[in-house]
């Protein structure tokens, strides 16, 4: 077992714009992160299977509801703590960041913002404390970067709703107590559900053969006639707009956490460069290798002062979905290159499981895809500066 020696770059002081509480939030998961994912996450991942072991370590970190309110169990922080927190899980593994900000961002989120009182005090302290963990479904078989046109739906029966479909690529799904699901009633309003494990009808099969993610648990969310209570029904707002504010805040969490996976595949790098020696000098003398790790430092350095922009402007309320984003488009194409540039510094060792570079690839290739693909993020930009929609 490989000692986790990573040392997080700082070129341009970022720390320096940091509070000292948010300091204190970053170094405890980093810290977390070494003793307690860094030692175990290449092993779950060849084997792919997700540490649950780690859900109790996680909401003790605060990564479960950061910033939900104390009352309801979450840990009260601000938006830079919570988009530190996913910049060091995702250092660790995207899979553990994406477990985490499901939990927080797509199920407490939601209840929170939406739902009502009684609904808060029952599920948002348990999901906090890992006791329950959450999911989120909104992408369906047919229907992925186009979510208005979901199958899913349900009908009013009186005395409860009957919900009927199938949501898939779903995070947390197979080992999920409750899901918070998006389906259309019989006007055609989109409304969220909150379904619990164990009702009839509903079933969760877990996603096997990824070659991204493995140490996260995939799976989907089959709904076959169940009924849910009507005070399940989230009820402080409904249409397309209340799952796509939920997936601002994911994204906004993407942004900051693919920092992370670009800084530990740099790191590796870097250090890799400095020990490997060929023709008689380190290769991190020849200026190929130097051109490589430069832009790598410059590249990471431009998104570390996005996401802390950001996460002011998101403290402050003002970030708009197209700021958000952009972010999250920018960084994950940043961290992909930079992962892929890192691997070749390595040679062959880069694909070898003893490194983390190979991995963090293949989980890029996934989080380039989900909370709204590449493309999707550049037409959203595009329509933002023109005013002029390229989806319709």
């Amino acid at each position: 077992m490989k000692p986790d020696l990573f040392q997080a770059p700082d070129y341009y002081l970022v720390d320096d714009l940091l509070s000292d509480e948010h300091k204190l939030v970053r170094n405890t998961t980093r810290s977390w992160v070494k003793k307690e994912l860094s030692p175990i996450i290449e092993e779950y991942a060849q084997k792919s299977e997700f540490p649950k072991q780690l859900v109790t370590g996680l909401a003790e970190v605060g990564a479960f509801g950061s910033y939900i309110p104390s009352e309801y169990g979450g840990a009260g922080l601000d938006q830079i703590s919570y988009g530190l927190i996913m910049q060091e899980l995702e250092r660790g593994d995207s899979g553990i960041r994406s477990t985490a900000s499901v939990q927080t961002s797509l199920v407490m989120g939601p209840i929170y913002n939406y739902g009502s009182e009684a609904q808060r005090k029952k599920y948002l302290p348990k999901l906090a404390s890992g006791e329950w963990i959450g999911s989120f479904g909104l992408t369906e078989p047919n229907h992925g970067s186009n979510p208005g046109g979901m199958e899913t739906k349900f009908k009013d029966m009186g005395d409860h709703y009957l919900l009927n479909g199938a949501k898939m690529w779903i995070s947390n799904s197979p080992i999920c107590d409750v899901a918070v699901v998006w389906a259309k009633n019989e006007e055609g309003r989109v409304h969220g559900l909150i379904v619990e494990r164990g009702m009839e009808g509903f079933t969760t099969p877990e996603t096997k053969n990824k070659w991204s993610l493995r140490a996260s648990i995939t799976g989907e969310l089959i709904f076959n006639n169940v009924k849910v209570p009507k005070e399940n029904i989230l009820p402080n707002k409904s249409g397309l707009g209340a799952p796509l504010k939920c997936l601002d805040h994911a994204r906004y969490g993407i942004a900051w956490g693919a920092i992370g996976a670009a800084m530990d595949c740099y790191d590796t790098a870097l250090r890799y460069s400095k020990e490997r020696t060929q023709f008689g000098k380190p290769i991190g003398q020849f200026q190929l290798q130097q051109k490589k790790l430069a832009e790598m430092i410059t590249e990471i350095t431009k998104a570390q002062l996005m996401a802390w922009r950001l996460g002011v402007l998101k403290n402050e309320g003002k970030a708009t979905s197209a700021q958000i984003s952009m972010a999250k488009r920018n960084n994950v194409d940043m961290a992909i290159n930079i992962a892929r540039e890192a691997r070749q510094v390595l040679g062959a060792m880069g694909i070898s499981g003893e490194y983390s570079i190979m991995r963090h690839s293949m989980n890029l290739e996934s989080v380039i895809t989900y909370e709204g693909t590449h493309d999707v993020h550049l037409l959203i930009t595009g329509l933002d500066i023109t005013g002029l929609n390229a989806f319709k």
